[in-house]
This record gives structure tokens, C-alpha cells and sequence, in this order.
């Protein structure tokens, strides 16, 4: 049966069936499920120490995707504030996202329906877009429902054998493990400071901004989510206005 325009997308130069782009997005989905899996196991574990169960852990990571988006999220779960906060805290942390939507929407063709376009927003994660991006011609919705269909299960079940994993392991390993998800946030922010010397700049400002607001007398009484939400707008609006980025990409003088 022949296919819609809006589902084709050429491969070199062979045009792929939906089944076909499934099967070929699973596979290329399985290296980013496996790393997934490695990731979330130490999610996990924060999820633990944040008062949740294994389902809870895992229904959170299914319908979240997103690594900084979660430990934000549980950051504010565990001091208890309140529903507002976290809306606010997940939404500035995976701002980011609104931004590789759009970019990615220029890779969707003008018929493709509404309700492809409604699914393929809901898991566009840094490695997903990236794979996605990297296709050549119109964008197949079914390429991108397989590499999905492989990585986001190893996300929620990784979540899920974490906490399960916290509540065996002995204390001593837990407390080790619980520091594993802040190493991964070095890996990921040590490499972009290391060629850009005013993001490093700005990430050294929000730790000590953070600590001070911590421990300074009036700021310490505002919860934390709250904290983190005036920090991020207060240190994105000021590089923002100091060090604006042209079109091209560079700092403007």
C-alpha cells in the first residue's frame, strides 16, 4: 500500500516503509536506552532518598524524560514545597526543550498531522534530538516512536532498580551512589566551560550564589525551589544582557 508523502523520508537514497523507520529507529535507540539505563540507576537513588517508591520512581522517569528536569523536580519534592514551585522549576530547567522543538519542527513535513506532531513532542531529550536532527530529509514520526520505544523504558526502569537498589544496598554504598548523578553533571558541564571561559565563569557564580542564598539570614528562609528559580532567571537575564550571542553564534564584543 502505497504511503503518505508526510510519513516518507529518503535513506540514502531509499525511502523507508513506517515499519521499516521503526525498526531502524529502535536499533539506532538502543546505544541511548542502554546509556539511559546507566543514568537513571543513580536518578534512582535520589528518588529514594527524596521519600519515593520503585513505581513512583518509575512512573515519574516515563512521563519525564529529562535527567536535570527530574533531580530539580525531586530537589523540591523532598523539601516539600509546594505545587506552583515545582511547575516553575521543571519548566525553567527544560526550557531548553521549547527551543529543540522548534528546531525540530523544521524537519517535519507541512501535511504531517497534528497528532504526530503532539507525540513527537513529548520525548525530545538532548540524544533524541540530536538523532533526530541528524536525518536526512522530512522526518518519518514512526524512526523517531522506535528509538523512543528503546530508550525511554531503560529510563524508567533504570529509575525503578535504583530506588529498589537504595532500599537493599547498605547505607554506605547509597550515600557513595548518591553523588554518581552529580558526577554526571560535571561530565556534562566541565567540557563547554573548558572552551567557553564565561559560561565557566557563570556556572562558578551559580554555586556560589546558591551557597549564599543558603546561608544568607533573610534568603534562607525562602524555600529552595524558590531559590533556584530567582537564582536561574536572575543569572540567565544577566549573561543574557552582558554577554549576548549574535547569529552567528559568537560573543558579541
Amino acid at each position: 500500500m502505497e504511503e503518505k508523502e508526510y510519513f516518507l523520508q529518503q535513506e540514502n537514497p531509499q525511502t523507508l516503509t513506517n515499519t521499516a523507520a521503526f525498526k531502524v529507529g529502535f536499533k539506532d535507540g538502543i546505544p541511548i536506552g542502554i546509556g539511559y539505563f546507566a543514568v537513571a540507576f543513580s536518578l534512582g537513588i535520589t528518588v529514594r532518598n527524596a521519600g519515593m517508591s520503585a513505581f513512583q520512581g518509575f512512573l515519574m522517569s516515563l512521563l519525564n524524560n529529562a535527567s536535570a528536569g527530574q533531580y530539580a523536580a525531586l530537589v523540591v519534592i523532598a523539601a516539600k514545597s509546594s505545587y506552583l514551585e515545582l511547575a516553575l522549576v521543571t519548566l525553567i530547567t527544560n526550557a531548553r526543550y521549547l527551543l529543540m522543538g522548534c528546531a525540530l519542527s523544521q524537519k517535519l513535513s507541512p501535511q504531517m498531522p497534528f497528532i504526530h506532531r503532539f507525540f513527537l513532542s513529548f520525548d525530545i531529550t538532548d540524544e533524541l534530538f540530536g538523532l533526530m536532527i541528524a536525518r536526512s530529509g522530512y522526518l518519518n514520526p514512526y524512526y523517531m516512536y522506535g528509538a523512543v520505544a528503546a530508550a525511554a523504558p531503560c529510563w524508567a526502569i533504570g529509575t525503578a532498580i535504583g530506588v529498589v537498589s537504595g532500599n537493599i544496598l547498605p547505607l554506605q554504598l547509597v550515600s557513595a551512589l548518591s553523588v554518581a548523578l552529580y558526577g554526571m553533571f560535571l561530565a556534562v558541564i566541565i567540557p563547554p566551560t573548558r572552551q567557553n571561559k564565561v559560561l565557566g565563569i557563570l556556572v562558578l557564580s551559580s554555586f556560589a550564589a546558591s551557597y549564599f542564598t543558603a546561608k544568607a539570614p533573610i534568603l534562607s528562609t525562602i524555600s529552595s525551589g524558590s531559590r533556584t528559580i530567582l537564582l536561574t532567571i536572575i543569572l540567565c537575564t544577566l549573561a543574557a544582557l552582558l554577554f549576548p550571542i549574535n547569529k552567528e553564534g559568537e560573543k558579541n564584543a
